[in-house]
């Protein structure tokens, strides 16, 4: 479709509106951020939030851009935007969420056969099969290049050995898409992209407790794995260009988050008056802590803007570009400054881990505060981060290669 405007689009925001009206349980809206948790959690959902998840999956709004051939809405990039003011409007959430929606599904759109987007797609369009990342190997994290996961050619299939660290939602998942070396003589050139059942005999998952007090992430182990040869996506050694590919569109995601907010937050400064108290002018009594608030909240509202038009110009050239590395690095800054401003002006409040003594708007403070110093290592560190900026964006040489 084209990305259209006026009339045609208010058709659209009344054809949206009338539908969500009538296929949005009413008891979801209740409470946002509650939804979103539950959207969010590994179990599966029940009672209304499973009604949803199914009319939204066969509607095919959940990936309101993908191609409706496949499962998706088929709808302009005008006629999404809609669609999420319309859900926001009521306090609806997307229930169609993941590693599949937002990071396999678009490469695959780009780089899979069409048996492969045919036997794939649908089922990330509906949420009915949950995938997670096989990247980073102990010693492989900022070197991705590195990885020695091997898959050995038995012919009609790949024998996989070797194991990944940090698999988010491992535990969890049914597939995963997989790097895994297939030529020894060569580094990049050496990587191909595979995917596979995480059920199947051979693969051994082991959550990671972390400091936060959940596993989010987990070891993973493969021993003999069969991975038939039509698993495999883009070509035979060329899987560190669909690799780079999925990385931008993780990148976009992860420096998208603040700017696509599902849940509407009391403002810092709202919340910092309940622990250091007014001034006779109602402002947030502590000078310094206010301007630093303020400023925070201007560095947000900035991200979120940049993220909007970039996403806008994604959809009219060839996607993500390498500019997602600086909204991911900015996104992470903003949420790291933000978490420990709250702390701060928490006070011993802000420094609870268990106990009556403490509200859950305290305990999830300092989790947030400790697993989000993670975010400028994941998704690629804050270094690697530059290093793409200062060569893809601003052209500066590569000081590495110049001796």
């Amino acid at each position: 479709m084209a990305d259209f405007g006026g009339a045609d689009t208010e058709a659209f925001r009344a054809e949206a509106r009338e539908w969500l009206a009538a296929n949005f349980p009413k008891s979801l809206g209740a409470d946002k951020a509650a939804l979103e948790a539950a959207i969010m959690s590994p179990a599966k959902p029940e009672g209304d939030l499973a009604v949803w998840k199914e009319r939204m999956g066969a509607k095919g709004w959940g990936v309101p851009t993908w191609p409706k051939a496949l499962g998706g809405g088929g709808l302009s990039t005008a006629e999404a935007r809609v669609l999420q003011q319309e859900m926001a409007a009521i306090g609806a959430v997307n229930p169609i969420v993941g590693m599949g929606v937002n990071m396999f599904g678009p490469t695959l759109l780009e780089y899979g056969t069409e048996e492969q987007k045919q036997r794939y797609i649908p089922d990330i369009a509906t949420g009915k099969v949950r995938w997670c990342q096989g990247f980073s190997e102990p010693g492989a994290g900022s070197d991705l290049a590195s990885l020695q996961t091997k898959a050995e050619d038995k012919g009609d299939h790949f024998l996989v050995n070797g194991s990944k660290i940090w698999t988010s939602g491992g535990q969890y998942a049914d597939m995963i898409f997989c790097l895994v070396r297939t030529d020894q003589s060569k580094k990049h050139e050496g990587i191909s992209f595979v995917v596979f059942s995480m059920h199947q005999p051979g693969v051994e998952v082991r959550p990671i407790k972390l400091i936060a007090g959940n596993s989010p992430f987990c070891e993973t182990f493969f021993t003999d794995v069969q991975v038939p040869k039509e698993n495999l996506i883009g070509p035979l050694n060329g899987g560190w260009s669909v690799a780079k590919r999925l990385l931008q569109h993780e990148r976009s995601g992860m420096g998208g988050r603040m700017g696509s907010s599902k849940v509407k937050e009391p403002a810092l400064g709202v919340v910092a008056k309940k622990y250091v108290g007014e001034d006779e002018q109602g402002r947030l009594a502590d000078t310094d802590l206010r301007t630093r608030i303020i400023l925070n909240e201007i560095d947000a509202k900035a991200l979120q803007q940049t993220v909007l038009r970039a996403a806008l110009e994604a959809k009219g050239n060839s996607g993500p570009s390498a500019a997602t590395s600086i909204m991911k690095n900015a996104n992470m800054k903003v949420a790291q400054d933000k978490a420990e401003l709250t702390l701060e002006f928490m006070g011993h409040q802000g420094l609870g881990w268990e106990g009556g003594d403490f509200t859950a708007e305290e305990l999830a403070a300092v989790r947030t505060w400790l697993s989000g110093k993670a975010g400028s290592i994941y998704g690629g560190s804050n270094e690697v981060q530059n290093n793409i900026i200062s060569k893809r964006i601003l052209g500066l040489p590569d000081l590495t290669q110049s001796h």
